[in-house]
């Protein structure tokens, strides 16, 4: 095979890491990849983590020893964040999205691609410093955005089933309050999918009392699990009924729903850009 130039090979390397996120390869991979010296990779990686950094698209890790390699970790810059959650907000707050009985339409958003990437990279940015160890989730609209999460983290996620399944073996189920329902429902999570004593980030795609949430939390709690946070996309804040959980992060808020003149207004957490830089803390 005709050897590549360092142009050619540095562009390799940046697709062969952000087609694998979160994932340590040691030097030798790339050594041995492009029939060249450890030496001269190192050199590349150096250039390959400054372009990252000055376009905003992540980071590298490097770690030393035997054992030792890089790793890519996607990110997504501030101006990035709050430009894409701007405009999503204007989306949502289309007069459109009503429906009928006060209900907002985001399923569309909820399943593109295009929306999810981002919000996975800004959840993975407020809660990596806190060090989850699987993402969770409930059986609903919140799933694709769950699990794009835990592809920004390097993490695995469980989905908290609404009722019990046969295929699942023996589980936990407990009963809790729907916020939106107001209505006693059952959830419950198979044994085996999750170990004892795991660190938890809780993600879900709309809260409105909380009541999801908190049943989300007493589950965990018969799994002697730690929930380290809790990310929503969307809160209303239309009553001023408190939550009945405390220290999340939500990334919108709807802050008007009028049904008579249809009319919407969603906006982004006045301090969310503080808790993406880090800052969040419950």
């Amino acid at each position: 095979m005709e050897k590549m130039k360092r142009a050619e090979r540095m562009v390799a390397i940046t697709q062969l890491l952000m087609a694998n996120p979160n994932i340590l390869t040691p030097l030798t991979f790339f050594a041995e990849r492009f029939g060249t010296a450890k030496s001269t990779i190192s050199e590349d990686l150096m250039a390959v983590k400054g372009s990252l950094q000055l376009s905003g698209q992540g980071r590298l890790e490097t770690i030393s020893g035997a054992a030792g390699g890089v790793r890519y970790i996607p990110e997504i810059s501030d101006k990035e964040a709050a430009h894409f959650l701007s405009s999503l907000a204007q989306r949502l707050s289309e007069k459109e999205r009503i429906l009928a009985g006060g209900f907002l339409y985001m399923t569309d958003l909820l399943y593109d691609p295009a929306v999810l990437r981002p919000l996975g990279l800004i959840f993975a940015s407020a809660f990596r410093e806190k060090e989850p160890e699987v993402v969770v989730t409930i059986e609903t609209k919140g799933i694709p955005l769950a699990l794009v999460t835990a592809e920004a983290l390097g993490l695995p996620m469980v989905v908290i089933r609404t009722g019990n399944k046969v295929t699942e073996g023996s589980s936990v189920s407990i009963n809790y309050v729907s916020g939106s329902s107001r209505r006693i429902q059952t959830m419950s999570l198979s044994r085996r999918a999750l170990d004892p004593r795991r660190k938890v980030l809780v993600i879900d795609d709309f809260m409105k009392a909380g009541g999801t949430a908190l049943g989300i939390k007493n589950l965990m709690h018969e799994f002697e699990a730690d929930v380290i946070g809790i990310g929503v996309l969307v809160e209303t804040q239309i009553t001023s009924e408190a939550k009945l959980v405390d220290g999340y992060l939500s990334l919108l808020k709807l802050r008007e729903l009028d049904l008579n003149c249809g009319k919407s207004t969603i906006v982004p957490d006045d301090l969310l850009f503080a808790k993406i830089l880090g800052n969040y803390s419950t």
